[in-house]
Formats: C-alpha cells, sequence, structure tokens
C-alpha cells in the first residue's frame, strides 16, 4: 500500500514529457498538407477528363489555409514547447508567422489561379504537378513559424524539393530538365553545408531551440568560439541560397527560364520569401550575439546583390528569346538586394528593422505575381517570352497593359505605384537609421539604373503594334490572378499605411 502511494505521488510531482498540441496554431499548415495528400490520392481514380478538377481542390484548400490565419491574427500562441522550459518552441505564431504564412498561402493561391490553365495546355500529369506545389507552399508556411534549427531545416527542404520537381515538369524540354538538375544541384549543396553549419551551433551550445541558442552564444567557452563562429557562418550560407543573394544566384536565369511561368513567379515571390525568413530567423533571433559579423557581411552582400541584379537586367536586349523572363529574373535579384538592407540594418539598430523588410516582400509579392500573370497570358499567343513581344500590348488586351504597366512602375518605385515608393523608402530610411549611409547610397544610384528596363518596357506596351494582331480570349482563372494582383497594388498605393501599420513594431513574440 505503501509503495503504491510513493509511486502515486511520485507520479503526480514529476513533469509529464507529453507536449500540447494546439491545433488552431498549426491549421494552415496541416490543411495545405492535408489537400495535398488528398489531391495525391485523387489523382489515381479520377478518369483523364475529370483531372482539371485536382486544379480546382487546390485552390480551394489554399484558400481554406489563408482563411484559418484569421482567428490567430492576435499572434500569441506557440506549440511543441519544451515541457521545462515553455519559452523553448519548436512552433511560435506570433506577428510575424502570420504576415509570412499570408504571403505564402496568398501567392501559392495566385499561382495556383494560373497553373490550371497552363497544367491543362501543357498536359502536365496533374496529380503530380499539384500534390508539389502544395507539398511545397506546406513547407513554405511552416517555415516562418519554426522555432528550433532542426524544424527550420526541414521546413527549409519541404518547401525546396517539390520545387526541384516542379521546374523539371515540362517533360521532354531541354531547357526544364537543365534548369531543374542546376536548381538541384545548388541547393543541395547549400543545403549541406547549412547542415554542417547547423551541427557546430549544436556542438557549441547544446541546444537547437533559437531563443537557447541564442542566450548561450552570449557565453561561448573561449575553446568553442571558433567552431560557433563557423557554425554561424555555414548556416547562413543556405538561406543565402534561397535569398539568391550574390554570389548564390547563379541558378536564377536558367532556372526561371526553364520552369513554367507559374512556377517561376513561385519562386519569385514564394521561394524568395523562404529564404528571406529563415535568414531572419536565425540572424535576429538565434544569432544576435554574432551581429557584428554577420551585420557588415550581409550589408556587403546587399550592395553587391542589388547592383549585379539591375546590372543583369539593363542588359537585356528585347528581341532575344526569353528576355522577358530573363529580366524578370535578374530584377528579382535586384529585389532581393533592397530586402537585405533591412536585415543588414537589424545588426546596427534592432530586430524592429526587420518590419521594413516584410513590408516590401508583401508589395513585392502582389506586383511580381502579377507580371508573371501576365507574361502567362502573353504567352498564350507569343511563346518566345521576347520583351518585343509586348510592344502594342495596350491595343491588343488593354487591361493586361494597363495592370502590367502598374506592376512594372511599382517595382521601379514610381507614381502611381505609391506602395513601390513608400516600400523603397522605408528600406532606405532603414539603412540610414542604422548608420549604413554608404549602403544608403548604392540603393539609390540602384533605383535609378533599375528606372530605365522598367521604364523601358512600359512605354512599349503602348506603342503602335507591329503587323496584325492575335487575339484570343484570356482565360478566366488567369484574369482573375491578375485582377486579382492589380487591384491589391492599387489599394495599397492609395493607403501604403495598410503595409506598414502591420509591419510596424515588434513582429516577434516576446
Amino acid at each position: 500500500m505503501t509503495a503504491t502511494t510513493d509511486l502515486t505521488v511520485l507520479s503526480a510531482e514529476a513533469p509529464s514529457l507529453v507536449q500540447s498540441v494546439d491545433w488552431l496554431a498549426i491549421a494552415p499548415v496541416v490543411i495545405t498538407a492535408a489537400v495535398g495528400l488528398v489531391v495525391l490520392v485523387a489523382d489515381l481514380f479520377l478518369a483523364e477528363r475529370h483531372k482539371p478538377a485536382l486544379g480546382w481542390i487546390s485552390v480551394a484548400g489554399l484558400a481554406a489555409a489563408t482563411a484559418t490565419l484569421l482567428p490567430l491574427r492576435a499572434g500569441d500562441r506557440a506549440t511543441f514547447c519544451l515541457t521545462g522550459d515553455p519559452e523553448a518552441c519548436s512552433y511560435v505564431a506570433d506577428h510575424f508567422t502570420l504576415v509570412i504564412q499570408f504571403l505564402v498561402l496568398a501567392g501559392a493561391l495566385v499561382t495556383a489561379l494560373v497553373s490550371v490553365t497552363a497544367v491543362r495546355d501543357t498536359r502536365m500529369p496533374a496529380g503530380e504537378y499539384w500534390f508539389l506545389l502544395l507539398s511545397s507552399a506546406a513547407g513554405a508556411a511552416l517555415l516562418p513559424a519554426s522555432r528550433d534549427l532542426a524544424t527550420l531545416i526541414v521546413a527549409l527542404e519541404v518547401a525546396s524539393l517539390p520545387a526541384f520537381a516542379l521546374v523539371g515538369m515540362r517533360r521532354g524540354d531541354r531547357l526544364s530538365s537543365e534548369a531543374a538538375l542546376k536548381f538541384f544541384l545548388s541547393s543541395v549543396t547549400a543545403t549541406a553545408v547549412s547542415l554542417m553549419g547547423v551541427s557546430f551551433v549544436y556542438a557549441a551550445t547544446g541546444s537547437l531551440y533559437l531563443t537557447q541558442v541564442a542566450d548561450r552564444l552570449e557565453d561561448v567557452p573561449g575553446q568553442l568560439d571558433t567552431l560557433a563562429m563557423a557554425g554561424v557562418a555555414l548556416t547562413l550560407v543556405g538561406f543565402a541560397f534561397k535569398t539568391a543573394a550574390v554570389p548564390f544566384h547563379f541558378w536564377v536565369p536558367d532556372t526561371y527560364v526553364g520552369a513554367p511561368l507559374p512556377i517561376a513567379g513561385y519562386l519569385s515571390v514564394i521561394g524568395k520569401a523562404v529564404g528571406f525568413t529563415g535568414l531572419i530567423l536565425v540572424t535576429v533571433i538565434a544569432f544576435p550575439a554574432y551581429s557584428d559579423i554577420w551585420g557588415p557581411t550581409l550589408a556587403v552582400l546587399a550592395a553587391l546583390t542589388m547592383t549585379l541584379g539591375n546590372a543583369a537586367a539593363l542588359r537585356q536586349s528585347p528581341d532575344r528569346p526569353n528576355s522577358a523572363v530573363r529580366l524578370l529574373a535578374w530584377s528579382s535579384v535586384g529585389q532581393a538586394g533592397y530586402l537585405l538592407v533591412p536585415i543588414a540594418a537589424a545588426a546596427y539598430s534592432g530586430p524592429d528593422q526587420i518590419g521594413s523588410t516584410v513590408a516590401y516582400a508583401l508589395m513585392y509579392a502582389a506586383v511580381n505575381l502579377g507580371a508573371f500573370a501576365v507574361a502567362a497570358l502573353v504567352a498564350r499567343t507569343k511563346p518566345l517570352h521576347r520583351i518585343s513581344d509586348y510592344r502594342g500590348l495596350y491595343a491588343e488586351r488593354p487591361l493586361a497593359a494597363l495592370s502590367l504597366g502598374f506592376f512594372l512602375l511599382c517595382l521601379a518605385g514610381l507614381p502611381p505605384g505609391i506602395i513601390g515608393l513608400f516600400a523603397k523608402v522605408t528600406v532606405f530610411r532603414s539603412a540610414v537609421d542604422a548608420g549604413l549611409g554608404w549602403l544608403a547610397v548604392v540603393m539609390a544610384i540602384n533605383v535609378v539604373i533599375a528606372l530605365y528596363y522598367y521604364l523601358r518596357w512600359t512605354a512599349l506596351l503602348f506603342r503602335t503594334p507591329e503587323g496584325a494582331q492575335t487575339r484570343t480570349r484570356a482565360p478566366w482563372p488567369v484574369a482573375a490572378a491578375i485582377v486579382v494582383t492589380a487591384i491589391t497594388a492599387v489599394v495599397l498605393s492609395g493607403a501604403p499605411e495598410l503595409i506598414l501599420r502591420v509591419t510596424s513594431g515588434s513582429l516577434f513574440a516576446q
């Protein structure tokens, strides 16, 4: 009797090792992944003529996942926490997480709308395509909530591995296969380097949780300091690759050209969001003790990235095949340089600077996805993807031309694209506030350089067309994607404070 009583008392006093699960907090990721599995299984049983339904199931699933962010808007949830340390959690749904998850899921939804027609017209295998897209979106949605290095790397790979297959989805296309192989080999190498860095950080700190890593890096024993610094540097390499920062940018142009256009747009926005999210989490939350190392490094990378990206975009010949996609690809490299600026600034003036990167990413996501949607529409009749193919687009498709012109002006930061101007001013201010005056000057020079190729393309839209115009009816899913992104950009240009309000202050759970 006494022994039984003692065991009861001991079991009551012992801490529970079972972690509770907040299902609402993880709902956006779970729904996206579950719909992907449903699509994969349904593909086995549906007749070929019913396969288009898989696309609409995917669209509905992404819409549902996006809607589940509404009950989480307080940004005060966490789950999979250590029972002995409630502050150390693997999944945190704070304001940073919710904003990035909205960007990822809404961006994937626009990509899905553009893909509905592309999958049917190019005869890509529907089941595989939609499963891979949803799987990648689920990994991308998981990444901003990840607060330990293991979950962070797993989420990064879940977002990336399906993307390799999506790039090579056009079977029999040499460019597509070459792009997928180039993307895969370079990405796997970067991931291997990051994993080595994570193992070094774990060896130096004894923890994978970002908050615990941050605390323990403040007081690393002298004999482990070199190991810790090497781990920090190597961990950043993989995320720098995903952001397309120089010198890890070389895969971007060929990958975008070889990928189906909806996937090129997806990589330019969601793929970039994945890299920047991971970079923000490891620098600002896990490695603030080494801000004197990663701050100057990221500042130099930002300057190199925006300069090389804009210089290469400037060189694109309008009559060269795939020049439109290559210009958007190099432009995305230049935009990555701007996005790096506030992260570098956070090393000097605190993590609140991260809001500038998030604000810029939201603007960039809306207008860049819209630009790729218009490109997908034009490619239906002009498959060479040349910039010159857009000459006189206003005479053929006035709404598409106006939308593309507005998107390009937003990317350039010119009125009436006010949201692009506000986003650039916000990033510029973050550099000045951090004392990085030289970086602000480099950014200003690059903004002026970018004006030339954005305005050249915009002017081409309204010139007199050459030859007869081929008029075809725009598929309504593609038209819907263009309309949604155009309305979003117009509304944000009229009320840029909507984004600035969301991204102001601290985005991370305190």
